[in-house]
């Protein structure tokens, strides 16, 4: 019989896209319930640090990154 971890791919970290993200990108990578959920991590401050453009709330990959590492350091603790 084979060993069963040798069959399971590894998760690999995905690359973040290179252009600034949009609150419909954090729900697809977070698998989030809805877009409401950015905005409430926003107004409670807990998200990643975001900026306007206009009207339209993006968020920049490399404080995406920064805020998932920040939460699994915290997770560790």
């Amino acid at each position: 019989m084979a060993d069963r971890r040798s069959t399971v791919a590894q998760a690999e970290p995905r690359a973040l896209p290179s252009r600034f993200l949009t609150p419909d990108d954090l729900v697809e990578m977070f698998e989030l319930p809805s877009v409401e959920t950015v905005y409430q991590w926003r107004r409670k401050r807990t998200g990643p640090r975001g900026f306007r453009v206009g009207r339209h709330l993006r968020f920049d990959p490399d404080d995406v990154r920064a805020w998932v590492e920040s939460q699994i350091k915290g997770a560790a603790a």
